[in-house]
Parts: structure tokens; sequence; C-alpha cells
């Protein structure tokens, strides 16, 4: 008997209708339930409920799977209507039956309805989909040559179907990892792109979630010292039709269509099913002591503007689920760029996105979410809302309240850019940071108090709200962009692969090729690049807040000076394992080690400034051993400074009731291109100092420490990063 059998049974069996001419096939309908929405196996058979507040008919369609031609389909209709969701319960339906919907009712554009019934439309809450969008005419609810009539083709053996899915799994007691947020260290990695080149990963399993749990990938993250992986979109995406016509994909996967099904491409064994892949990958990732954040997009969806395929929203409920032009309801408000825009003023989109969320944190256990285009979410008029029902509902929510949420502060529509605007509990993505410390070590004027302000968290943007320094997620580089070697090696992009002339990606890269474009020979050109990428992952491992790491930097990956690699699932995006910077690697590991052994580095509270034991917690110094005073600060040519970090300072006990004290630190970092004679401050600072890192002599500090005396001069080479360690002796 199933869950709630009696009930269902009571509401009325056979309360639907089985339209099908294979009578061996006919299904008992039940009545059902109209929660939760979605297709639910409870261990019998399957409920099934859809959202829609403007259909006048809804058939449920079961097929024996994906490109089945419309005669092997079977459709049942759903009578039972509750709050707007249409229901049933089919007892002898279990897991891998592959289903959609078709929804009936009034066909006006110009209104804003797109009913089609003669369209296949997914299911929202399909927590497995199969198949591939194929792009046939049959796939629009209009007719290309008339976007006024209706198309009468069908859709069905085009489009992606959801298929019924088994939410049991064997955990073994595995729990979110709960890593407090300044300790962590996060990796932005793409599943397919991170892993296609290994070479110790069996070629067949190569860009899946099987390859991301394989020992090798692993062994490199524990070893290089993350505590995060955050991985680019895994929720079942489309490959828009321009790119599938000029033989691309969209690699990245910002073009969602399934919130709550992991992509069915990444999966490796045919039949297991991705999501169980997914979640044996994240037991592996845990039992590493690895979270997993995912980047999600429910900003807009994969349907596009009012010239896209009709696939599932857009023909169940479309008023409902989309932001529509007010006085030209045919068209979408698109804050995205990408053609629609999710209405977030409506409850059942809210429901939505709250639903998938708690679903991946309950049901698949990933530790934290970044939000793709988070300013549109916010969005409940036109304006951005800090105080949107989004954030209500997150922040009082007990699952979602307790994981790590990360905006990326923008959207494209005006008004968008919202870095340091979003409410406590979230942190963000810093592109001020990123903007400042690509700036400062180029050497561009005026950045030093700029620099001071991004290097202690960026007190600016987040203090006044009581957020803390890991509301600030720093990088240097990101998915979006060139790589670290191509930002020192580029001074512009190169995007010629993509088909679009170089008109796509951000031309201000604040890059700098350093006296050659792209590769060279000349030795002083690599060394000087090599040097500051030093200078850069340092500046990024020391700073206050929370430092995010891009995929393949440590080990040297290029993009060859292409900023916009969405759409290259190739060797131009995949890291490149065999040909990997050692050197490079070997420097991100020391500093990760480094900053995970110090509390100074990832400090809970601001820095105050105020005096402990002849000292301060901080304090900035100039070339000459001089503190630096409110004029210095304001002179625009200067390229150096130092900062003293006081390990004695922290006062506040961490979690277990623990006193900590650490170890003191003066950083120094000269982004001149000239050579400075640096002067230690007196001996009231600390009486000797050892060198622990110095990015002109990479191998300093590996067992061998200078030491220097207080008061002492030395020279350092231009665009050099050096870390001293105040002795105890």
């Amino acid at each position: 008997m199933p869950e709630n059998g009696g009930l269902r049974a009571r509401s009325g069996q056979n309360s639907g209708v089985s339209h099908d001419s294979h009578p061996s096939r006919h299904r008992r309908v039940w009545a059902g339930d109209p929660h939760p929405l979605g297709a639910t196996f409870d261990g019998t058979g399957t409920n099934f409920a859809l959202f829609s507040s403007s259909a006048e008919h809804v058939e449920l369609c079961l097929f024996g799977g994906p490109r089945d031609q419309s005669l092997d389909e079977q459709r049942i209709d759903l009578h039972e209507v509750d709050g707007h969701v249409w229901h049933a319960y089919l007892p002898d339906v279990t897991p891998g039956q592959h289903y959609g919907y078709r929804v009936h009712g009034e066909w006006n554009p110009d209104a804003g309805l797109w009913h089609n019934d003669n369209k296949v439309l997914l299911d929202p809450y399909a927590q497995r989909i199969d198949g591939e969008l194929d792009w046939n005419a049959a796939c629009f609810a209009y007719n290309l040559d008339d976007p006024n009539s209706a198309n009468s083709e069908n859709s069905a053996p085009f489009v992606p179907l959801g298929v019924i899915h088994d939410r049991s799994f064997d955990w073994g007691g595995d729990e979110l990892l709960k890593t407090p947020t300044h300790e962590s260290i996060i990796y932005e990695a793409h599943v397919r792109g991170f892993t296609m080149q290994h070479p110790d990963i069996p070629p067949e399993k190569r860009g899946t979630y099987t390859a991301l749990r394989h020992p090798a990938i692993i062994e490199h993250l524990v070893q290089l010292g993350v505590t995060a992986i955050e991985l680019m979109p895994i929720h079942q995406f489309i490959h828009d039709h321009h790119l599938i016509r000029q033989g691309r994909k969209n690699y990245w996967g910002y073009n969602t269509i399934g919130y709550f099904s992991a992509h069915n491409e990444y999966g490796a064994q045919i039949g297991a099913g991705p999501a169980d892949e997914f979640r044996e990958t994240v037991k592996a990732l845990h039992s590493a002591g690895i979270e997993v954040i995912l980047d999600v997009v429910y900003n807009h969806t994969a349907e596009g503007n009012h010239l896209g395929p009709t696939l599932s929203m857009r023909g169940i409920d479309n008023h409902s689920y989309y932001r529509l032009v007010d006085d030209e309801p045919r068209h979408y408000l698109d804050f995205t760029g990408c053609g629609n825009s999710l209405n977030m003023r409506h409850p059942h989109v809210l429901q939505l996105i709250m639903d998938s969320l708690r679903h991946w944190v309950l049901d698949m256990h990933v530790d934290g979410f970044r939000f793709d285009l988070a300013s549109a979410l916010a969005r409940e008029l036109f304006e951005v809302d800090r105080l949107s029902a989004f954030f209500d509902i997150i922040h009082q929510d007990p699952v979602l309240s307790q994981v790590k949420l990360i905006a990326e502060p923008w959207d494209v529509g005006e008004g968008g850019y919202q870095v340091g605007n979003f409410p406590p509990k979230w942190s963000e993505w810093n592109a001020d940071y990123r903007d400042t410390m690509r700036d400062f070590w180029r050497g561009e004027h005026a950045r030093l108090a700029t620099f001071a302000q991004r290097f202690t968290g960026s007190s600016d943007l987040y203090r006044s709200d009581t957020r803390r320094p890991t509301a600030s997620i720093n990088f240097i580089t990101c998915h979006d962009g060139f790589t670290l070697s191509d930002l020192v090696s580029y001074d512009e992009k190169h995007n010629d692969d993509n088909g679009e002339e170089s008109r796509d990606g951000e031309s201000h890269n604040r890059s700098w090729n350093h006296g050659a474009e792209g590769t060279t020979d000349d030795a002083s050109i690599n060394e000087l690049r090599h040097r500051q990428r030093r200078n850069l992952i340092a500046t990024l491992l020391l700073s206050q807040g929370v430092p995010m790491l891009l995929s393949g930097d440590e080990i040297g990956r290029t993009q060859r000076g292409n900023n916009n690699a969405y759409c290259h699932d190739s060797e131009l995006s995949w890291v490149d394992w065999e040909n990997l910077d050692s050197d490079m690697h070997h420097w991100v590991q020391r500093l990760i080690a480094f900053r995970s052994a110090h509390p100074i580095f990832k400090r809970r509270r601001w820095f105050q400034g105020r005096p402990l034991r002849d000292n301060d917690d901080m304090a900035w110094f100039r070339p000459d051993g001089e503190e630096m005073t409110s004029s210095d600060w304001e002179q625009g040519f200067a390229q150096a400074v130092g900062v003293f970090l006081n390990g004695e300072a922290i006062t506040i006990p961490d979690r277990f009731g623990n006193r900590i004290i650490d170890d003191t630190f003066m950083c120094i970092f000269s982004a001149s291109p000239l050579e400075l004679t640096w002067t230690l401050p007196p001996e009231r600072w600390g009486s000797s100092w050892a060198v622990k890192f110095d990015s002109s002599r990479p191998e300093i500090g590996q067992g061998s420490d200078e030491t220097l005396l207080a008061g002492a001069q030395f020279i350092i080479p231009g665009r050099t990063t050096i870390v001293l360690e105040r002795s105890t002796t």
C-alpha cells in the first residue's frame, strides 16, 4: 500500500482517463495529492503534481523513452485540481518511467499566453531528465514563418523528458561539513573541463561526476589545501541553437532547463542515473574534507525570449513563471541578457526555487550555493530590493539559512551592480577586489589606499550592516575572463574562435602582457610574468576574506588569450594536466598551507587598529620604515607598502572557546618597476624577522629562512612580494 494510499483511494480510484490504444498498458489512476509538486515515487507508485493557474486542461504523458514517436505515447487526463495544482497518483508507475505534460489553454501570444497542447512540456520539478533538445521546428509553439499562428507539429520526438527518480540513497552517515567560512578556500571548477585530460582517469570516465571523485583528482585538491570545490552549473541545461549550428556547445552551462536534475551529459554509467553518480561524488569529497558548492542559475531559463522554444514553463504558465513587459506581455523583461527573467514576485516561483535549493541540500548533500546574476533575484518590481521576499524566505528557512550563500552581486539591468549591498548571512563575489589587485600589480597609480581596503576585507563595503570579512569572496580570476597565465600574457582578448568576430567578452581586462602579446621566448618577460603570477596569488591568499582560485591557475592553465570560452568544450578550455607548471603549483600549495596555519590571515572580525602591548593589531609602513600618514595614502604615485599583522591581537576566542594567539608578520608589496631600498621598523615592532616568502626568489622560506634585524635596510626588486615572520626569541 503506497504512503497515504487510503486517502488516495477515498479520493477516487481511477479518477483520470488513460488514453492508450494498447489495453495491456492500461494504467490505474487515482486522485493523488497536490503536494509535493513534481513526480514523487513513494516506494510503490508515483504521485504527479503540476502547478498551472492558466491551464484549462492538463494531460500527463508517459513514454518508453526519449525520441519515442507519438504513437508510443500514453496520455492521462488530470481531473483533480487544488489551488491550481493538477494532480494524480499512478500506483503502477515506478522509477525509470519517462514522462512529460501537455497543457491545454488559450493561445494568445500578444497576451503572453503560449498554450499549445502539441508541445510536450518538461516538469519543472523533474529530478532526472533524459534526452537532449533536437532543435526541430516542432519545439516552437508558433510557426517559424508566422509568429502569430500556433504550431501544430508534435514536439514529443525532439524534446528532453522527465524520468521518475528513486530518491533513496545510502549516504553511510555523510553529513554537511559546515566548514567555518573564515577557514574556507574555494576552488572554482568545471566538471568536464577539470577532468577531461587527466592521464590517470580512464578515458570513458573523463568529464563526468565519477571522474570528479577519482583518487587522482581528490588527491590534487587535498594536497593543494582547498576546503571547497565550487562547481560551475550542473543543473540540467540546454545547448543554444546558434551554437549547435556552429558546431559548438554551451560549455559553461548557464542555460538551465531543470532545477532539480543533475545534468545528464556528466553521467558516466548508462542506467545508473546522474543523480546517484553525483551523490557518490559528494560523499567522496566530503570524506576528504572538501565541501561542494553549486553555481546555480535561478535568474532565467533556456526558453529564452518570445522567439525561443516552448519546452517547459512557457507552455505551462507563462504569466506566473516569467517577468513580462506590462503593456506588451508577448515580450519578456530581461535583466540577464539571456532573453527572460524568472518572476520573483510570484509565490510559486519562489516556492520552486526554495524547493530546488532544499532538494540539493537535503537529498544531494551540497554545502552551499553561488547564485549567478543574483541581483536579478532581488528585483521584485524593477529596482534591486535587498529586502525582497527571496532574501526573507531564505533567511527564515531552517535548512538554507545554515549553508553557504554566495551572490554574484550584479545583473545586466539598470542598477544591477550591487557589490556590498546584499544582506547579512550572504557573501559576495567581490569584483572591486579583483579590479583593485589587478590594477595594483600592473602598476596603476592612485591605488594604494584602495589596495589597503581590499587587502583587509573591504570593510567599506561590508562592515556597516554587521557583516564580517567573510562577506568578501576575493578572487583574481574566475571562469569568466582571462586565466591567471593569460592575465599576465595578453593586453587584448583573442576570441576569434568564438564566431562573434571578437565582439564578445570583456574588453577592459586590466591585464598586461609585460612586453609581448602571448607566448614568447624572451626569458626576462617570462620571468616577470611568473613573478607577477606569484604576486597575485600571494596577495589573494594573504588577504582578509575568503579566497577563491580558478581551477588550473595553480598549474599554469591558458586559454591562449580567449577571455570568454563559454562555447568551447575542447582543449582550449580544459585543464592541461600534462604540461603543468610544477613551480607555480608548489608556490600555491605553500601559501595555502601558510594561510591555513595562521589565523591572522583569516580573521573572523575586522582589524581595529587598537594598541596592544606596545604594538597595534595592524599598522602600515612606508619603505623608509615609518608608519603611513594620511598624506602618504594620498600620494597617487606610491606603489609600495608594508603591513604589520599582530598575531597577539586576536582576542576573540574560537568556536570552542580557545583564545587564539598567532605569530606576527610583516607583508611587503611593491608594484614599483624599480628596485627599492626597504627599511624595517624600529625594534619595538620586532627585533628580528625571518623571510618566509619572496616572490622574486620563490625558493626562499623552504627550510632555510633568511633573518633580518630591526632597522635593517635591504633591496627589494621591482614587483615583488615579501612575507616576514617576527622571531619569538
